[in-house]
């Protein structure tokens, strides 16, 4: 912390300040720039007039992606950016800027090394035993060196920050700001206020050439996530870490996206995928804190089959509203419920609050009544989020930056795993994890859209809540015991009068279910002359049921008792699990409940009785 005390913080005023007094130097950093991307812009406005833009969308994404290499690392690094805003590219253009790569050339290795002494000030030979004579990975902020500590013997990934890069980077945010003011006055597609979002990703650039805060946020992403055991976390060397040299452990391991390798190391793709899904989700919906820049190259497959996390320069937060937010979101989504999806884009922060979001819904429905044709086990992602990218682009949206990048995050995850089965499914992958936190989590908000989600026109939807379970169960941090204590919460609670009764209607049915179900089949081994004696000649069905009734009544019965197994089948069902529960049940609310399921039950059975009697 010592040793940062004096990295450069962005802010406006600083960089107004720093280059507001050097004319010659600004002029022509924006004569290159202004040469690039002028010559696109009236190349787009040509097509523009001329009505052929949407048909060269392709080729001007391809030049956008070249002009960005070709003007450096503050480019490419806002290409990487702008590849996570439909809000403010169209399709074509967030594709063709995702993959825009870190191309500088290596720095000198005697700037590196000064740099490291300088920073730590130690000599090279009192720190390391060996390291390598030139950089194993290079980037546009820095480059690494293997390297093997003196004093304990560790091997070691050693990052040097590049000569004079936050000079270039505040020059160039300096001039793309100035730009920013231009294209909120004069464009008025882009609804988005396009400063505010050059300042926030100014800062996070800025922040990421602070090595300490880089390995500050290395230690609590490690905290979080790596308690499970197929996701790998570098240690940080303190030590020999400042602003501009950060020290790791080093991690053997190939990329995620080198195929071959993975599978001659006896892994399977779509295991490491899995873990980086479950990961991900974590992230966003959990704890909120997240990498912002999960390429393949910052993801490695251990020899072990573990899943490693690199580069921990740009974090991000989802707020806590917004987390419980999405996850309601895909129960509107799930119920096919479009007002309410339009409504939760003010708790997502997508919209203000005083935008009409009617118009949306339309667009919305158009898109995803399509979409939802297919069940969850074949839904495509990246056409979800393509999908979604086009209504956000022609409606004045504002995406949150946590929002776009944890789309890019499961998008570039289903893109490795196709690579390795042309059927994987993302969401398929990811739904076992919102089955389970809609199943356990206590929070009001996810109770609240659980009973959303099995709740429909006063009736239970078992087989809602048999496919959940079944999801659940698939996530390995599932609970039969949580899944059970928070719904009789909510059931028992002041405030549960409206779920009390729907479930006790609820409980009825199913009651009667098992009533009926079990007299039904019981009849059917009985002699012909013993029913025509017993049950007033009616030998078909004493129940006075037809098939179709007689049907849904053993189904009904049949899939409560496939829930129950399920639940009993979960690692930690116990019997004495059931004692709260009992518990619960003694409570004088609980026992009004029971009586009146009790007698509704009643009520329900003498009616089917005098029934038989008149002969009806």
């Amino acid at each position: 912390l010592a040793r940062a005390v004096n990295a450069s913080v962005y802010s406006p005023q600083l960089v107004a300040s720093r280059y507001g007094s050097k004319p010659l130097k600004v002029a022509g950093r924006a004569f290159q720039i202004v040469f690039n991307l002028g010559s696109f812009g009236l190349k787009l406005l040509w097509e523009q007039r001329n009505g052929v833009a949407d048909q060269n969308k392709r080729i001007r994404a391809i030049e956008l992606r070249n002009i960005f290499t070709k003007l450096g690392p503050t480019f490419v690094k806002l290409g990487q950016g702008l590849s996570t805003r439909p809000d403010i590219c169209p399709s074509e253009y967030l594709e063709e800027l995702s993959e825009l790569q870190d191309g500088l050339p290596t720095f000198p290795d005697e700037d590196a090394f000064e740099c490291i002494e300088r920073e730590l000030g130690l000599s090279l030979d009192s720190i390391f035993s060996t390291i390598s004579p030139s950089p194993i990975a290079a980037a546009s902020l820095g480059q690494v060196y293997k390297a093997r500590l003196k004093r304990s013997g560790k091997v070691v990934a050693v990052k040097v920050q590049r000569p004079g890069i936050e000079e270039a980077i505040g020059l160039d945010f300096y001039l793309i700001r100035g730009l920013g003011f231009l294209i909120n006055k004069y464009v008025d597609r882009i609804t988005t206020d396009v400063v505010a979002l050059i300042d926030e990703f100014a800062c996070r650039v800025f922040q990421e050439l602070n090595y300490v805060q880089e390995g500050q946020n290395a230690r609590r992403f490690k905290k979080l996530y790596a308690d499970k055991e197929d996701i790998l976390v570098p240690d940080v060397f303190w030590d020999y870490t400042s602003a501009k040299v950060l020290t790791i452990d080093w991690i053997e391991g190939v990329k995620l996206n080198d195929q071959e390798a993975i599978e001659r190391q006896g892994l399977n793709v779509l295991d490491l995928v899995n873990s980086g899904i479950q990961c991900s989700l974590r992230q966003l919906l959990e704890y909120g804190y997240f990498h912002a820049d999960p390429h393949p190259g910052n993801l490695l497959a251990t020899p072990e089959g573990k899943l490693a996390f690199l580069d921990f320069g740009m974090m991000s937060e989802t707020p806590e509203e917004a987390r419980f937010a999405i996850i309601g979101h895909v129960v509107h989504l799930v119920n096919r419920d479009y007002e309410a999806m339009a409504q939760d884009y003010y708790a997502l922060d997508f919209l203000s609050r005083d935008i009409d979001v009617s118009p949306i819904v339309p667009a919305l429905r158009n898109f995803f009544d399509d979409a939802l044709n297919y069940t969850v086990s074949e839904l495509n992602f990246k056409t979800i989020v393509d999908g979604l990218g086009n209504v956000l682009y022609e409606y004045p949206f504002n995406v949150p930056a946590y929002y776009a990048l944890i789309l890019r995050s499961l998008t570039v995850l289903e893109g490795l795993a196709l690579y390795a089965d042309p059927n994987f499914k993302v969401l398929a992958a990811s739904y076992p994890y919102f089955a389970k936190r809609l199943l356990t989590d206590p929070n009001p908000y996810l109770r609240d859209a659980l009973i959303e989600l099995l709740f429909k026109d006063g009736k239970f939807r078992w087989n809602r809540l048999e496919n959940l379970l079944v999801q659940g169960k698939k996530d390995r941090d599932f609970s039969a015991k949580e899944a059970l204590q928070p719904v009789l919460k909510v059931l028992l609670s002041p405030d549960g009068e409206v779920l009390r009764n729907l479930v006790i209607k609820e409980a009825i049915r199913v009651s009667e279910a098992f009533t009926l179900g079990t007299i039904s089949e019981t009849y059917r081994y009985v002699p012909d002359f013993l029913r025509n004696l017993v049950f007033n000649g009616n030998a078909k069905d004493p129940l006075m049921m037809s098939e179709t009734e007689r049907q849904s009544i053993v189904e009904l019965r049949d899939q409560v008792i496939r829930i129950w197994r399920i639940l009993q089948s979960s690692n930690d069902f116990d019997p004495s699990l059931l004692l709260p529960i009992l518990q619960v049940l003694q409570q004088p609310e609980a026992r009004r409940l029971g009586g009146r399921v009790v007698g509704g039950i009643t009520q329900r059975l003498a009616a089917r009785f005098l029934m038989q009697l008149l002969g009806a």
